[in-house]
């Protein structure tokens, strides 16, 4: 096997090795329920790599022969890098634990090093040709089959011209959203909302550098880089509510908030991350209800949620697909009704963990002398994401994100540490002994639980909303629904120090994830508007 470290790993907000076997389990899981159709909402490789995507056509290809199963891809900012492409460089385990490079840039020649070609990220449109039998190309199978440009699935039809803000760099781009009718009456409307703008200055021609990386783009940079989808999509809407077909949305980027207003803590503790970065500005939603789509659904951010915006011309939901290599695990599946579309989320919580890759991540620990990581003793796929979480915040987060100062007030400490710091900035002395007192707790068992198991109860909530219930106990729910609305409601002091300020704002944010979460459920039914009107 080649596998990816461990220490790598503990810093992706995605895990690597475990991918080929989730993949696996999903699709068993697809299986099982009957289901002929398969999107993939983009992300599903690495970096793109050109192994990995010989292989995952493979993969498909196989399915697709023995179980009948169809697929429709779209890119997302991993699969692909604007027309030429980038290169790539990983860190493997070695046959003895250490770690190997493994690069598809001839320059690099320090340390262990392996060069090979199988190692680069192509660009469009040869980045697209392995999953070219996956909806991105016409096949005999499809009622219908279109692209913005028209019926030709010819790449050199499928290009559009985009310019640095000085337009001093043009270039003729390939887009690769299509609409496919695999059922009658069943639109599935791909959008390939990857934006790779060219820079203002000097670079060489089709350059990595001289690229906006797509991945904190998205639909805002649609707007203006993209604005021939816009009048697309109103198109087809416009069709499919005439002609009575039922219309689903795909793309890998939300179209909505999926956090649904819940980062506004986030924001203040930690600046422009990457999931502020991210967040759809409302011209994106007021576009897309103007233009007649009701029901998007996305991935890009690993979250389980559903936002909803209602404007003057109608509604629009955004379903945030959660991702296999995160957690929370799990996928959504779609059902047609007479009225519109039932979603249901499917969870991989259950999938065994293959001993073989903790024994590679063992062998590692062993070599670099670490502590184990408790991740790699999880037998059960949600145990092993939940510690990997674990381990992301405290080798990422704490180190990239957080308020380093913060982070040397609150490390190894309990959450009697902690109330004693809050209590001052709430002028609440006895905040412990209240908090017991409101979830009827026991004062010493709340004061012992470990503060990074409520920092990663945090990022739970956040990540998988109501899908986190399982692994979060109602008491714990409970206390933090009680620590959030008393700090929300707190007006701070002018003498707050940093470390106060930080558990102040950050104990608030449980306020709206508990919310978020208390409202959501995990099977949705939605009634479309263009369905009332076709029964009609």
């Amino acid at each position: 096997m080649a596998l990816r470290t461990w220490s790598e790993t503990r810093q992706s907000t995605r895990v690597f090795n475990e991918s080929a076997p989730a993949l696996h389990a999903a699709l068993k899981a697809v299986i099982e329920r009957g289901i002929r159709h398969v999107v993939l909402l983009g992300d599903y490789s690495d970096d793109g790599q050109r192994s990995t995507m010989r292989r995952l056509r493979e993969i498909l290809l196989g399915y697709e022969k023995e179980f009948g199963l169809k697929f429709y891809a779209l890119p997302g900012n991993h699969d692909i890098f604007g027309p030429a492409g980038r290169h790539q460089t990983k860190q493997f385990i070695s046959a003895d634990g250490s770690g190997v490079l493994i690069t598809s840039d001839k320059t690099l020649t320090h340390g262990a090093v392996i060069v090979s070609d199988d190692m680069y990220c192509e660009g469009y449109p040869v980045g697209l040709q392995p999953m070219r039998e996956f909806g991105y190309y016409r096949q005999p199978s499809y009622l219908h089959w279109e692209t913005p440009f028209g019926l030709s699935d010819r790449d050199e039809d499928r290009r559009y011209e985009i310019a640095s803000p000085d337009c001093e760099n043009v270039y003729s781009l390939m887009d690769a959203s299509y609409l496919v009718e695999p059922e009658p009456g069943l639109w599935l409307l791909m959008i390939d909302a990857n934006i790779f703008e060219p820079r203002n200055g000097s670079f060489a021609r089709e350059e990595e550098a001289a690229f906006i990386d797509s991945t904190a783009a998205g639909w805002n940079a649609l707007l203006r880089c993209k604005p021939f989808l816009i009048d697309w999509i109103a198109s087809v809407a416009a069709r499919a509510n005439a002609s009575g077909k039922t219309l689903l949305a795909f793309s890998h980027y939300p179209v909505l908030d999926p956090f649904d207003g819940t980062s506004a803590a986030e924001a203040a503790l930690f600046g422009e991350t990457n999931v502020v970065r991210r967040t759809p500005q409302p011209a994106v939603a007021a576009k897309l209800i103007q233009s007649g789509v009701e029901v998007h659904f996305s991935g890009h951010l690993h979250v389980e949620g559903v936002t909803r915006a209602v404007m003057e011309h109608g509604e629009l939901r955004n379903i945030a697909v959660p991702s296999l290599v995160a957690f929370p695990p799990a996928f959504k599946t779609v059902a047609l009704t007479d009225k519109g579309v039932m979603v249901d989320t499917i969870s991989l919580n259950d999938m065994p963990v293959e001993q073989a890759i903790s024994a590679a991540y063992r062998l590692e620990a062993n070599r670099t002398g670490e502590t184990e990581d408790s991740a790699i003793a999880a037998n059960d796929y949600r145990t092993f994401l939940v510690d990997h979480l674990r381990s992301l915040i405290q080798h990422r987060y704490f180190k990239k994100e957080w308020p380093q100062a913060v982070v040397q007030d609150l490390m190894d400490q309990d959450f009697r540490s902690a109330c004693g710091i809050l209590g001052s900035a709430l002028d609440q002395p006895d905040l412990l002994r209240h908090l017991a007192e409101t979830v009827n707790l026991p004062e010493a068992d709340l004061g012992d639980i470990p503060l990074i198991d409520i920092i990663l109860d945090w990022y739970c909530l956040r990540q998988a909303s109501q899908l986190a219930f399982g692994t979060i106990s109602q008491s714990r729910l409970d206390l933090y629904a009680a620590l959030g609305a008393r700090c929300l409601k707190h007006t701070p002091s002018p003498a707050e120090h940093e470390t106060e300020r930080f558990l102040r704002i950050f104990f608030s944010g449980f306020n709206g994830f508990v919310k978020r979460a208390n409202r959501s459920i995990s099977r949705l039914e939605i009634t479309l508007k263009s369905q009332r009107e076709a029964v009609a």
